[in-house]
């Protein structure tokens, strides 16, 4: 639950701690942290929304004629980070963009999920998300660029002195915890040098907060331990790629909708509708859920990645699955999305299908209990089973005929949005790789 502050309550938390520098932080279209840094003086005109920005600047804003816009801190995002700088302390709030004229910008990522996060409202339903974020620690060269020498050789729930990131892992955790997080687990991953850190579910926003401020946390961290963190989906060929399983429930007031004692499975027939959206959307959601080249590099078979748009009760080879516990815990697990999707417009995408499915009384399809990685084609495709698209290009062609989910982006984010994934596809077709060099200069 987050502190409710006021101004004042910023002010004088911040004279009690000896805070020289804020940092004013927004995320852009692409899902990357911006930052904005002020110096203590300036923090009572931040709070009054008067700190302008030249949105130009940033991926997937405006244009340089339309180019001010304001920030609007959070206050319930204003933290004091633990780690001690040289000179003076410093804070972060997490904003809203602003246009010139006090509307909200329809572009930024964490007003399309506010207004996502409204409807459900609306409905009568809050949105509860618990994100299960991967990432990879390497070692850096002697000029402290990353490689891809891994930090150890551990495997599944290794530990010391097996896995050597135990150390980072620990700081990381201890950091999170320090800025408020509660952290549930904190473990080795299957791959070397992957690990992985759970922290407890919270509403949609906050969740989505929360991801952004873990993601920095992590790389700084890394860096004080002389290694690179990355959320890149598949950084190594060979092993398994970086996932973001996101668990997510709706809540009725105090009770879990999707939970029903008397229903089939103790599920509800929200939850089974709910299912029944993200399904129908799984394909063009996975260009926001799953947004880079790289991403699509982990969506293959072999490594326990989900690529059949399908769902399970306790079977992980399908896209969604239903885990076992009931009651306040009842939820469903997407398990496609990875670490490089912007988390706003992911759980946003995410919530408006699920909605959708709630207000249509759609109906999923059977479970699967069989593994769908020993199926046959012949036999999936007999069942009615997809597959997710296999590259940014087919999912990005999934998303432009998909009017719902380009509704939920609104006219200003899905041009600027499916205008910068074409653009990275682009860039990608034409370059030559090592792959195309190793197998074709010497026999051709």
């Amino acid at each position: 639950m987050k502190d409710v502050y006021t101004k004042e309550d910023v002010l004088r938390k911040a004279d009690e701690l000896d805070v020289e520098f804020i940092h004013l932080q927004f995320t852009d279209l692409l899902g990357t942290f911006k930052n904005l840094s002020i110096t203590h003086s300036q923090l009572e005109k931040a709070l009054n929304n008067e700190i302008m920005f030249d949105g130009s600047s940033i991926d997937g804003f405006v244009r340089i004629e339309e180019s001010d816009m304001y920030l609007r801190p959070d206050l319930a995002t204003f933290e004091v980070y633990p780690w001690k700088p040289h000179v003076g302390q410093e804070a972060r709030l997490i904003c809203d963009v602003y246009n010139s004229d006090d509307t909200p910008f329809e572009g930024c990522p964490r007003n399309i999920l506010k207004k996502e996060v409204k409807k459900a409202e609306e409905m009568g339903y809050k949105m509860y998300v618990g994100p299960e974020c991967e990432f990879f620690l390497f070692h850096l060269d002697e000029s402290g660029r990353a490689t891809l020498r891994t930090n150890d050789e551990a495997g599944y729930f290794s530990l010391a002195p097996v896995d050597l990131g135990e150390a980072a892992r620990r700081d990381m955790v201890l950091t999170l915890q320090q800025m408020g997080f509660e952290i549930e687990a904190s473990h080795h991953e299957v791959a070397p040098g992957q690990h992985e850190i759970d922290f407890k579910y919270a509403d949609a926003l906050t969740a989505a907060d929360d991801i952004m401020t873990f993601k920095m946390v992590v790389r700084i961290i890394a860096q004080r331990h002389g290694l690179h963190a990355t959320f890149m989906p598949k950084p190594v060929y060979g092993i398994a790629g970086s996932g973001m399983h996101v668990n997510q429930s709706l809540f009725r007031g105090d009770e879990n909708a999707f939970f029903d004692p008397t229903g089939e499975n103790q599920l509800s027939k929200e939850a089974y509708h709910y299912i029944a959206g993200l399904l129908k959307y799984a394909r063009p959601m996975a260009a926001i859920s799953n947004p880079i080249v790289n991403s699509y590099k982990r969506l293959v078979m072999g490594y326990e990645a989900p690529v059949y748009v399908a769902w399970s009760l306790k079977n992980r080879s399908p896209l969604i699955r239903v885990p076992g516990k009931r009651g306040a815990s009842t939820r469903i697990e997407l398990r496609n999305p990875d670490p490089s999707a912007n988390p706003y417009l992911t759980l946003a995408a995410n919530l408006a299908a699920g909605l959708e499915g709630i207000k249509n009384e759609w109906t999923p399809p059977p479970a699967e209990m069989s593994n769908l990685y020993e199926m046959s084609p012949s036999e999936r495709e007999k069942r009615g089973i997809k597959n997710l698209p296999g590259t940014l290009y087919e999912a990005v062609g999934e998303l432009e005929k998909c009017e719902f989910l380009l509704d939920v982006l609104g006219p200003h984010a899905r041009e600027k949005y499916i205008h910068a994934k074409k653009t990275e596809w682009d860039d990608y077709r034409m370059r030559i790789s090592q792959w195309e060099l190793d197998t074709y200069l010497n026999s051709i």
